[in-house]
């Protein structure tokens, strides 16, 4: 006995593996101003697509911020959006510049994204391009 033939829709695609998408989180890295070339740079290692960059001013009194070994009240906050993937690797590379940098003092932590709204934003958050048809066999 032979299966019965599946039905195909016109114009309907051939049957292409899915994958779960990457996810994405929000790096939020707090550095002294002077420093915020360097950590931008070294994000842009990592093919990160979007940064944005605030100016703050700390507020503490002098005598708190000399107790916690903060040299300047001017500080950057540095957002980043990054793939979950790249985030031990982006920290190990903040770890190793916070030791080996004079002055490298700074803070580096994730927020998750629960989700992104439109397929060409979230390729682009992600740095990922999608292959072609022919490229993919």
């Amino acid at each position: 006995m032979t299966e019965p033939k599946k039905k195909s829709h016109k114009g309907a695609k051939s049957a292409e593996p899915l994958t779960a998408p990457e996810k994405l989180k929000i790096l939020i890295t707090i550095v002294d101003r002077f420093k915020t070339d360097f950590y931008v740079d070294v994000l842009e290692g990592y093919n990160v697509n979007m940064q944005a960059v605030i100016y703050g001013i700390g507020t503490a009194p002098t005598e708190i911020m000399h107790y916690l070994g903060l040299s300047q009240p001017k500080k950057s906050v540095i957002l980043s959006v990054v793939r979950e993937d790249m985030i031990k690797d982006i920290m190990i590379a903040y770890e190793d510049k916070y030791f080996k940098t004079k002055n490298g003092k700074g803070i580096a932590f994730t927020i998750p994204i629960s989700s992104v709204i439109g397929v060409s934003i979230y390729q682009f958050l992600s740095n990922h391009i999608p292959m072609k048809r022919s490229e993919s066999i």
